[in-house]
C-alpha cells in the first residue's frame, strides 16, 4: 500500500476510509488476490479496525473486495471475460442515458462538469492515476445525477469501479489515457447541443475505447463491437 497515505481525521472515518481504500484498490496499491488483515489496514490508516471493517463491507457490496471470515479480505481478481461482461452492462445503461441527457436540454451543473473534465485531463497528462480515477468517477456520477435517479448513479459507479480492476499500470502517462479523458469535454458539448445520436455514439465509443486501453493483451468479445 502507498507509503504516502496520511492518517485519517476523526470526522466521518468510515466514508474517508471508503474513499482511500477504493483509490488504493483501483490504482493497484492493494494487490488483487493477496490476503490483507483488517488490523493491518487499520494500522496503515492510523484508525481503529471498526471504520475499516465498515468501509470494507461497503466495498464488498460494490464488488471490489471479498471478505474472508476471521482472516481479513482480498481484492477481487478480474479476467477478460469479466471485463467484457462489465462493459456490456455499461453499454446497455450508459449509451441510452447519454441520449436521454441530450434530449433533456441544458445540464444543471455544467460549470462543475467542465471543471471536472479539465481536472481529469490534467491528471491524465501528469500520469496521476489516483486523481484521474477520482475525478473521472466524480464526473460520470455528477453527469448522471441530472437524470434524478440515484440508484442508477450508484449502479453505474459500481460497474465503473469494477471495470478498473482489470489492469492500470500500463496506462500511467499514456496518450490513450489522455484521449479518453478528452472525450468527457466532447460529450458535454454534444449533450448541450441536444445532439442525441452524437451523444449516444460518443458514449459508446468512450466505453469501447476504455475497454481497449484498460486491457492490453486481453481479447475482447467481438459482439461488443457490433
Amino acid at each position: 500500500m502507498g507509503s504516502h497515505i496520511e492518517s485519517l481525521s476523526p470526522i466521518s472515518l468510515r466514508n474517508q476510509a471508503i474513499s482511500v481504500l477504493r483509490a488504493q484498490i483501483l490504482i493497484g496499491a492493494l494487490v488483487a488476490g493477496r490476503l490483507y488483515s483488517i488490523g493491518e489496514v487499520a494500522d496503515w490508516l492510523k484508525v481503529s479496525p471498526t471504520p475499516v471493517r465498515e468501509a470494507l463491507l461497503h466495498l464488498a457490496d460494490e464488488g471490489l473486495v471479498r471478505m474472508v471470515r476471521n482472516r481479513g479480505f482480498s481484492v477481487r481478481e478480474f479476467d477478460a471475460h469479466d471485463l467484457d461482461e462489465l462493459v456490456e452492462c455499461r453499454l446497455m445503461l450508459e449509451v441510452p442515458m447519454a441520449g436521454k441527457l441530450a434530449r433533456g436540454g441544458r445540464l444543471k451543473n455544467l460549470e462543475e462538469l467542465r471543471s471536472l473534465a479539465g481536472r481529469t485531463e490534467v491528471a491524465a497528462e501528469a500520469g496521476d492515476m489516483a486523481d484521474f480515477l477520482a475525478s473521472d468517477r466524480e464526473f460520470h456520477a455528477l453527469l448522471l445525477s441530472n437524470l434524478g435517479n440515484q440508484r442508477l448513479v450508484r449502479m453505474v459507479g459500481a460497474l465503473r469501479d469494477q471495470t478498473r480492476l482489470y489492469g492500470l499500470v500500463h496506462l500511467r502517462g499514456s496518450r490513450d489515457l489522455l484521449a479518453t479523458a478528452r472525450e468527457h469535454r466532447q460529450l458535454l458539448d454534444l449533450i448541450e447541443e441536444g445532439q442525441v445520436f452524437g451523444a449516444k455514439r460518443l458514449m459508446r465509443k468512450h466505453l469501447l475505447h476504455t475497454r481497449g486501453i484498460w486491457s492490453v493483451g486481453a481479447k475482447s468479445n467481438p459482439t461488443l463491437q457490433s
